[in-house]
């Protein structure tokens, strides 16, 4: 059993300790941790100090000063404690998309800085290890057999095969003008480091890495064309990061002007990986134009709504619900936590899901599972039945380019569904807010 929706319900590593559970539990979370030995612990300015961050500009060394803002950053947030050891808060904000803001000169490098901050072992981060002799039920409720629900299950409960129809010459043109326009080849960069050691070498500098005192630092840029050993298969690795034909990358190779096709010699993975990127976006613009969907006859059992509950960890699911169709709910993050107590405390609302994961739309950038199904009170609103994407930010420069074509196909699957077969139209669109959601239906 592979399948991605459901693997992890079905492929589960079941231990039977001949000890009891706790002392099980203890032992394998301190051999966990032992394992884990040569990780830095302490989150402070002598760990963050001549740590290099990865950048469009090249790597940076983090300096004095910075090192100083990310442990006082740390402090004032309470991400770590007396000892400087990463807190369950910081764990649980990141969990939330709810980490505070990093200060403002170092906001320029938010992603490294944070990983920085990972790469210090915490407790926080060994895996919860669930007791299974200790059942959790969420069985399916009441409003599982509310005709509002089986009426809006009848409307989405549809499958449907995708064709795409383009014409290559078309991709060719917008994949040329974009790479023209857009990429741009960072020149290789070297950092060199002179220093020696220090006088007093102590096994604590050793551990630390400051036995050797750095005493200059140099940055080289190599512009110049690079004569190596190494040969790419360039139409080959494009080939195969977009998915296209070694005739179709042939022809855009052919088309970009001499000056940005000349920039592969000077760093040949970052030409490589940049033109995948832009014609992969361009693709997905092209896909979407050209996309269309036709039903097939079968559609979803009503197994999707059982496989894998019992193996659900329900306690911290929150308060038992209203209106959803299973007595709790587990949700992916805050925004979505606090969709949930509006939606089940709303009058507007006779009944929601959360849709499970195989729920699937099939897309050209892989299978997509909304969130919500919901069903408000015929008259309260104009919508009665509506499919809801949440996110925690509705602008679409926050959202991840596969995120975006797959939320496009979203779109289009339910026009073609609605036109076919929905005598009262299933509302599709994408929410942050329960707020949102009631301006989308009035």
């Amino acid at each position: 059993m592979d399948h991605p929706a459901t693997v992890h319900d079905v492929n589960v590593l079941t231990v039977v300790a001949s000890e009891s559970y706790k002392n099980f539990v203890a032992a394998l979370q301190d051999d966990i941790s032992k394992s884990l030995s040569a990780r830095p612990r302490v989150a402070d300015k002598a760990y963050f100090t001549g740590k290099t961050l990865s950048t469009a500009e090249g790597p940076l060394t983090v300096s004095d000063d910075q090192a100083t803002d990310i442990e006082f950053y740390l402090i004032q947030n309470g991400y770590v404690d007396k000892k400087r050891a990463i807190t369950e808060k910081y764990h649980q904000a990141k969990k939330d998309g709810a980490l505070a803001e990093l200060p403002e000169e170092l906001q320029p490098y938010n992603d490294q800085v944070f990983q920085l901050i990972d790469s210090v072992f915490s407790e926080s981060q060994l895996p919860d290890i669930s007791d299974d002799r200790k059942p959790k039920k969420n069985p399916l409720n009441a409003n599982f057999d509310k005709q509002e629900f089986k009426a809006l299950w009848s409307r989405i409960n549809r499958k449907a095969a995708y064709s795409v129809d383009f014409d290559s010459d078309e991709l060719v043109l917008k994949a040329v003008k974009e790479l023209d326009a857009s990429l741009h080849v960072t020149p290789l960069q070297y950092t060199i480091q002179a220093g020696e050691q220090i006088d007093q070498v102590t096994d604590e500098a050793l551990k630390r890495g400051d036995s050797f005192k750095i005493s200059e630092t140099e940055i080289e840029y190599n512009k110049q064309s690079i004569h190596s050993a190494v040969k790419y298969d360039l139409i080959g690795k494009l080939a195969e990061g977009t998915q296209l034909t070694r005739r179709t990358v042939t022809e855009i190779l052919k088309g970009i002007n001499a000056a940005v096709f000349a920039q592969f010699k000077t760093n040949p993975e970052s030409f490589i990986a940049e033109a995948v990127r832009l014609i992969n976006e361009q693709k997905a613009t092209v896909i979407i134009e050209h996309l269309a969907y036709d039903p097939v006859e079968d559609t979803f059992d009503l197994d999707i709504f059982t496989a894998g509950q019992s193996k659900q960890d329900f306690s911290n699911a929150g308060d038992k619900l209203q209106r959803h169709i299973y007595d709790y709910v587990v949700t992916d993050s805050k925004v979505e936590r606090e969709f949930v107590k509006e939606l089940d405390t709303a009058n507007e609302v006779v009944v929601y899901a959360k849709l499970p994961r195989g729920f699937l739309i099939p897309t050209p950038v892989g299978d997509y599972n909304p969130d919500w199904a919901i069903s408000f009170k015929e008259g309260a609103v104009k919508h009665i039945y509506f499919v809801a994407e949440t996110k925690g930010s509705m602008s679409s420069m926050d959202l991840r380019e596969i995120e975006k074509t797959k939320i496009k196909c979203a779109r289009k699957f339910f026009d073609e569904m609605n036109r076919r077969f929905a005598p009262e139209n299933v509302r599709y669109d994408v929410v942050d807010s329960f707020g949102k959601l009631m301006e989308v239906v009035k």
